[in-house]
């Protein structure tokens, strides 16, 4: 039976998340929808990670069996076509060796974080970015970002719920730019705790309007408790940017 990785783009704002769940509904059950639509077949789509509710997708990736074999390009269009007016696009279809597995076979995954810094309120970007009104000290959070780099325990960015063996993960890259208004906020982790990324971008924001010196960021990491740090930021100004493999 061949396997197939998909690679998706989708808007995170109409779904729970990616995983199946009774309160809503995810990007997982509008594939594994649009599959057995398409084909008859009833199939279980694994990602490579489960982006919560209201968090967008550049480069989702998934995979998935099927017995009836269809091209690759074939099973791309018809999933688009059966997944509409649903925001989700399958941007690539290819097939793969039956021993990929989107998730554990991943070397890398890149989260970007999307804030709009200005008093305007959102048209274009609302529900795409976070808008913060007050004057954002860019330079001053990304030399903060750069404390977070290495090996560590993150449980002070971790959420109670998290289901992950260890806190312990390695950040290998966390840059913050600025463009105009849009600062832009970019890391990259063999894998990344339940709302880390969140919990990350609001400390880094706490730095950038001043409550907090640089240097705090290295006390909240150390002191290993979630209420050290600042608030989740809104999920939808998150993106899973691509997973590497």
């Amino acid at each position: 039976m061949p396997r197939y990785k998909l690679t998706l783009e989708y808007d995170g704002s109409e779904f729970v998340g990616w995983q199946w769940q009774a309160n809503g509904y995810s990007v997982q059950q509008a594939l594994e929808e649009a599959v057995a639509a398409f084909c008859g077949e009833a199939v279980r789509v694994h990602g490579a990670g489960r982006t919560d509710a209201g968090v967008h997708a550049e480069a989702q990736v998934c995979h998935l069996d099927l017995a009836g074999a269809p091209a690759p390009d074939t099973l791309r269009d018809a999933l688009n076509a059966h997944l509409r007016p649903r925001l989700v696009s399958v941007l690539t279809a290819e097939t793969v060796s039956e021993d990929f597995d989107a998730r554990r076979s991943a070397t890398a995954r890149i989260y970007r974080y999307r804030i709009v810094n200005r008093r305007a309120p959102l048209s274009l970007d609302a529900k795409r970015a976070w808008q913060i009104s007050r004057e954002l000290d860019a330079e001053a959070m990304a030399r903060a970002a750069a404390r977070l780099l290495g090996r560590h325990d993150f449980s002070s960015f971790r959420a109670s719920a998290c289901q992950a063996p260890s806190p312990v993960k390695t950040l290998d890259a966390f840059e913050v730019t600025r463009q105009s208004e849009k600062i832009f906020l970019t890391a990259r982790s063999e894998s990344f705790l339940h709302h880390q990324m969140r919990a990350m971008v609001g400390s880094l924001v706490w730095v950038g309007e001043g409550r907090w010196p640089e240097a705090h960021i290295d006390d909240v990491l150390a002191s290993r408790d979630r209420r050290s740090a600042g608030p989740n930021a809104p999920p939808w100004g998150l993106y899973l940017q691509a997973v590497l493999y």
